[in-house]
């Protein structure tokens, strides 16, 4: 034992945790925390991975994996898509996975995660439950044909899509989860109707639905303990089902590292991205808008959309149109009644 040992006397290290209900110093009581604030957090993806400063995705998919490890007792297998996600947290020959985790294609991570669901029941291991999770480009591109089968043989597996809106790991290419207007690789503000055009792409969630499938969710990292409750239900469910995770990605979208929770804030808040959970193929609950934003609000933070303020007529009528998308989500979903939920 060294002097130091010696005479120092032993201290009781406190625990916080930050982004959790906290007041001052002190963490509220324990049945009102997040998972992030438990001690016996699972802590799935740990620190060494290399996401980008602000990335939605890995903040996403930590909180999302520990509430399915906490709500499955810590037995949890993962499937994970090829994309940014599995990219930035196993650097060959590491990893910054602390759960088993599986590398599959792009386009088979339904797929091979029904397979790892019928491997555990075959050994009788009915209580591992299975995850699998990918960005937008292998759920709504790439792997849309294994998730639909994977829907309609209604597989004991919960699918995790993280959405960053485009194609971010080979390089900010347009995918199906791309909204009008916005700049990618492919999509140059160039032409008469620069960014993205109008009438493309797919709705997964909605999709999911018409499926009929047990549960359907969105969530965005605005809301964290939304996300976990909605992952911690999901795993309640036997069967198919379906979150959809809103992830910003500063460097595809051209936001500061520092905004990624308000730009998530406010893409819920105007209306373009409603949160909501649907059983059966029909919507339960969705969280109620608490203080609209328009549109354009979100919308300027974000050099993919600079060229619709150009002050042309395009940008005017393109802001309106997306405006009109907003308003039918709001309506679709009821998110401007009173708040039985609330936002942050």
């Amino acid at each position: 034992m060294s002097q130091i040992d010696e005479f120092t006397p032993e201290q009781k290290v406190k625990f916080y945790q930050k982004g959790t209900f906290t007041v001052g110093n002190r963490l509220v009581d324990p049945e009102n925390r997040g998972v992030q604030a438990s001690m016996d957090r699972s802590n799935a993806i740990t620190s060494g991975h290399r996401a980008c400063q602000g990335c939605g995705e890995a903040l996403g998919a930590r909180y999302a994996i520990d509430a399915a490890m906490r709500a499955a007792n810590g037995k949890l297998m993962a499937v994970n898509a090829t994309g940014c996600l599995e990219v930035f947290t196993t650097p060959y020959p590491e990893t910054s996975w602390q759960i088993p985790w599986l590398h599959s294609l792009f386009g088979n991570a339904p797929a091979v995660a029904t397979g790892v669901a019928a491997a555990m029941r075959a050994k009788g291991r009915e209580d591992t439950r299975v995850v699998a999770q990918g960005g937008d480009g292998s759920t709504v591109d790439i792997g849309f044909g294994c998730l639909s089968g994977m829907f309609e043989r209604n597989d004991d597996v919960l699918y995790i899509c993280y959405d960053n809106e485009a194609y971010m790991n080979t390089g900010v290419q347009r995918s199906g989860a791309t909204p009008p207007t916005a700049r990618t690789a492919t999509t140059m503000p160039l032409g008469d109707t620069p960014g993205n055009v109008f009438g493309t792409g797919k709705n997964l969630p909605l999709i999911a639905m018409a499926h009929r499938i047990p549960y359907v969710a969105t969530a965005a990292v605005s809301d964290l303990h939304d996300l976990e409750r909605k992952v911690t239900k999901a795993m309640e469910f036997r069967g198919a089902r379906y979150i959809h995770i809103y992830v910003p990605c500063p460097l595809g979208w051209g936001t500061k590292s520092a905004d990624t929770i308000n730009i998530s804030r406010l893409v819920t808040r105007c209306g373009l991205f409603p949160l909501f959970e649907a059983e059966g193929g029909r919507v339960t609950a969705s969280v109620p808008i608490r203080q609209q934003v328009p549109v354009e609000e979100y919308l300027k933070p974000q050099r993919r959309f600079a060229h619709l303020f150009k002050g042309d007529e395009y940008g005017r009528q393109s802001i309106a149109r997306l405006q009109a998308m907003a308003d039918e989500n709001i309506r679709q979903f009821n998110l401007l009644r009173e708040h039985e939920e609330t936002l942050p």
